[in-house]
């Protein structure tokens, strides 16, 4: 395992274990609004802390982007590496006891994602992966489906619950999609969508309005499990636009049409 994944690994674990703690007491929690739908709770704030200070002690040089702390560059100098973080996705599942929600922790160099960590405390299954060194579950080396047909895809997604204004497009997107797949799901945490997509529980996945801590480490993952992502028009600049789409090679050019259609 590269150190860098390895210092990954150790961060969304000690993460984990902070909330862990706190979902076998949920009536403690402190619970902010950070606009409509998007709630932080001490937690998040807690499980972010641990991570950058894992970070910061092996490499204190390092930037750091974080879903509740912000952008940060380590020693206020512009370094090539940036770790871009979420420390609990899918917190809205996890202040009601819904156990779909993770840690996910991505490494970029000079703004490539180089590698990714995405730990599910709940079901204690760690996702992995790195550039050109394949994506894993725990130790098994994971690959995306064969399926070949959207019409026999398990498809994920999730509601642009903080851009209501897109809410009409995306249920014209997510009418197509139901009428040419085999089935929908939204289970409330990308990123683990996204290694669900990699470990083959799900054909496809889209989404919009998501930011980088959402993406960038199951993206990469999706990737070294064989599959293709990108924005709705295919290309790379997801992370920028906020907009993804993954799937299995064959399905991928078929999502999108229906998401165009």
């Amino acid at each position: 395992m590269h150190p860098l994944l390895n210092i990954a690994v150790k961060a969304a674990r000690r993460a984990g274990s902070i909330i862990n703690r706190a979902a076998l007491d949920r009536t403690q929690l402190e619970i902010r609004s950070k606009r409509a739908n998007d709630f932080v709770t001490q937690v998040d704030r807690a499980a972010e802390s641990a991570i950058i200070d894992i970070i910061r002690q092996a490499h204190p040089d390092h930037a750091v982007l974080g879903e509740e702390s912000g952008a940060s560059d380590g020693r206020g100098v512009k370094s090539e590496y940036r770790w871009v973080i979420d420390p609990l996705d899918g917190t809205t599942n996890f202040i009601h006891g819904f156990p779909q929600y993770c840690v996910s922790i991505a490494v970029q160099h000079r703004g490539a994602t180089a590698h990714g960590v995405i730990y599910d405390p709940s079901k204690n299954e760690l996702f992995t992966a790195s550039k050109g060194r394949g994506a894993f579950l725990d130790d098994r080396r994971i690959r995306v489906t064969k399926c070949a047909q959207l019409k026999e895809s398990l498809v994920g997604t999730g509601f642009p619950f903080k851009e209501m204004t897109r809410v009409d497009p995306y249920f014209r997107q997510l009418r197509e999609v139901m009428h040419n797949s085999a089935g929908v799901r939204r289970a409330g945490a990308a990123a683990l969508d996204l290694a669900y997509v990699a470990a083959g529980r799900l054909d496809a996945f889209w989404e919009m309005g998501l930011a980088p801590w959402d993406m960038a480490a199951g993206a990469l993952m999706v990737q070294e499990a064989g599959g293709l992502v990108g924005d709705f028009s295919g290309e790379a600049n997801y992370l920028e636009s906020g907009d993804i789409a993954a799937a299995t090679p064959k399905v991928f050019p078929l999502l999108l049409a229906a998401l165009k259609a």
